[in-house]
């Protein structure tokens, strides 16, 4: 696809724009982006992707404002990144900082990802354990509801599969 504003490049940002239910989609260059300061065209008052992001990582978890530690005041100890400056620039400057903000990423990533989980697609040469893990979990799920028919007999063989598969992951 070709960039919308210069049409010579291939085009490396899309997004799409809903408004009353009207759709507009936007494909531009990372070059004309950058032109225009990575604001969106057709957005009013310069309305940009960084101010975007912005708003996202400024939500403040329901317990956070009840006296708990403000998230604009944590502070990661081996960077010296704030919170606040993670919000502004939306990256954290070192691995550590996912643990000094993990109380506030929980929130953020179930707002923007809708899960704090990936559940996606495992790749199978390396998901072998956590393939297992899954199905144990589906397995466990499944036997509960057998119990709680009374189907006991069933229950008993979904049982024993989930040692089948415990064994397994204890021997990998």
């Amino acid at each position: 696809m070709i960039c919308q504003e210069c049409g010579k490049r291939p085009a490396t940002l899309h997004f799409t724009k809903i408004v009353n239910g009207e759709k507009t989609e936007f494909h531009i260059c990372e070059a004309c982006a950058r032109e225009k300061g990575e604001s969106l065209p057709g957005a009013p008052n310069g309305f940009s992707i960084h101010s975007l992001l912005s708003g996202l990582l400024d939500f403040e978890p329901a317990g956070a404002a009840g006296g708990g530690v403000k998230p604009k005041a944590a502070r990661c100890d081996e960077c010296g990144l704030t919170y606040a400056q993670f919000s502004k620039i939306g990256r954290f400057g070192c691995s550590s900082c996912y643990k000094h903000f993990a109380d506030h990423l929980d929130p953020l990533l179930k707002r923007v990802h809708g899960n704090t989980v990936h559940v996606g697609k495992i790749p199978k040469r390396y998901g072998g354990q956590i393939q297992y893990k899954r199905e144990i979990e589906q397995l466990r799920r499944d036997m509960q509801g057998r119990i709680e028919r009374e189907e006991f007999e069933s229950a008993a063989l979904i049982r024993d599969r989930i040692r089948e598969l415990e064994k397994k992951i204890s021997d990998l």
